[in-house]
């Protein structure tokens, strides 16, 4: 686990952040709820993500709960009747939470969930809306809108829909249950599972090999891959084409083909 000595806090220690090596880590630190989000910590989280965003040396983020119990167990259901108990109210936490959630979406950077326990509701949004998720054996998902009377919205519900398709994300919407990590691997939900004591070390060593990479070819296949995803009138092209010639163009390309003549390790600046 990272040193947490020399985290960044926000939102009351409730959001850490912390980086190591191209490394960056997002911890959602409020383990006595099973790191339910508030308000606060929604916005919190916005900070770190842009923190690590602006930070040249980080080169891959990394989002995890504290605690050994929860990723994220959803929203803080006691703020609901302050923050959620109607329609009006509920638009405007959804407002306020709403630019993190699209800081995420739109990361620049690679972003991994590393999940050990409950990802439920609003912790599976957060999951869904990072590049790659790992899991451990053990770990339990599900969207429990349907048992709370909410609806949960067309940004989750389009992430789950192009994860595990239409008709597992209507069982799981319809019956607010929850799975284990083995059905969530097998439906597409997450990518890998961990036996629990190597989940963060396989976790990291996959993240030091995004970071180590080069990070304009990795944020080609990233804003490609996010294109490829959109309906085909809303498609970007020219911006595929721009990131294509940076790739070509850069200082890394030539790095990458010298590495390979000389059989040694690359080494990228990301430009």
């Amino acid at each position: 686990m990272p040193d947490l000595s020399s985290d960044k806090s926000y939102a009351d220690g409730r959001i850490l952040q912390h980086a190591t090596g191209g490394v960056g880590v997002i911890t959602f630190n409020n383990p006595d709820k099973r790191n339910a989000m508030s308000l606060e910590m929604w916005e919190g989280f916005g900070e770190a993500l842009t923190a690590l965003r602006d930070d040249d040396a980080v080169r891959v983020v990394i989002l995890r709960g504290a605690g050994g119990k929860a990723f994220v167990s959803g929203a803080d259901i006691s703020q609901f009747e302050k923050t959620r108990h109607n329609a009006a109210a509920s638009e405007e936490y959804a407002r306020r939470s709403a630019a993190q959630r699209a800081l995420l979406a739109d990361y620049p950077k690679p972003t991994i969930a590393c999940i050990d326990g409950f990802c439920l509701g609003g912790g599976m949004q957060v999951a869904m809306l990072a590049d790659i998720r790992f899991t451990s054996h053990g770990s339990q998902f599900g969207i429990p809108a349907a048992k709370l009377g909410i609806a949960y919205g067309y940004d989750g519900l389009k992430h789950l829909v192009s994860l595990v398709g239409p008709s597992w994300a209507r069982l799981l919407m319809y019956t607010g249950m929850r799975i284990d990590s083995g059905e969530a691997l097998r439906i597409g939900l997450v990518e890998r599972v961990f036996p629990v004591d190597e989940l963060w070390g396989e976790t990291m060593t996959i993240a030091e090999t995004i970071s180590q990479n080069a990070p304009l070819a990795i944020k080609a296949a990233k804003i490609t891959i996010a294109q490829v995803l959109k309906d085909e009138s809303a498609r970007d092209m020219d911006a595929i084409k721009a990131i294509g010639t940076a790739c070509m163009d850069s200082a890394d390309f030539r790095e990458g083909r010298q590495a390979f003549m000389e059989k040694r390790k690359p080494k990228f600046q990301g430009k």
